[in-house]
């Protein structure tokens, strides 16, 4: 059965939203932080969130900027793989955490913080913190709205 929205995209319905995420974009984009590990934290963030329009876009946009299948496939799994350098997996704990805010007393731990704060500066960390939350805006609004991946031929 295909998903059907139950309105139009929120965006388009608001187009001045558009401004905003894409200064949020541009921000998170531009502080030194490597389009393959915004790719990658984007990508987990929305596997664990459940949005499938941005799992179909986070998977597409990875394999653009580079990614290959072998670490695609692997990121549910990344612990457990030696496909990731320890910067990506700093920034993959990282959102891991402030995505499932609810799931522990103390949702962003120091050692996660502290591993982040390691491979990454404070301007970096910042892009970070604020693309995991943007990230998280969009599965939010698409899951609501019940958002469809686009369905893509051949």
């Amino acid at each position: 059965m295909a998903l059907e929205a139950r309105i139009s995209n929120p965006a388009g319905l608001l187009p001045d939203s558009v401004q905003a995420a894409n200064l949020l974009y541009k921000a998170a984009h531009s502080a030194g932080v490597p389009g393959n590990t915004l790719e990658l934290v984007h990508l987990r963030a929305s596997q664990i969130n459940g949005c499938s329009a941005c799992v179909d876009s986070g998977a597409r946009g990875a394999r653009k900027a580079g990614e290959t299948d072998e670490r695609l496939f692997a990121l549910a799994a990344w612990r457990d793989t030696p496909y990731f350098t320890e910067a990506e997996r700093a920034a993959l704990a990282l959102a891991e955490a402030a995505t499932r805010l609810a799931d522990r007393s103390d949702p962003v731990p120091d050692e996660v913080w502290d591993e982040a704060a390691r491979h990454f500066g404070e301007k970096e960390l910042a892009a970070l913190v604020l693309w995991i939350a943007t990230t998280n805006f969009f599965n939010r609004i698409n899951v609501t709205t019940r958002q469809p991946a686009p369905q893509h031929w051949g």
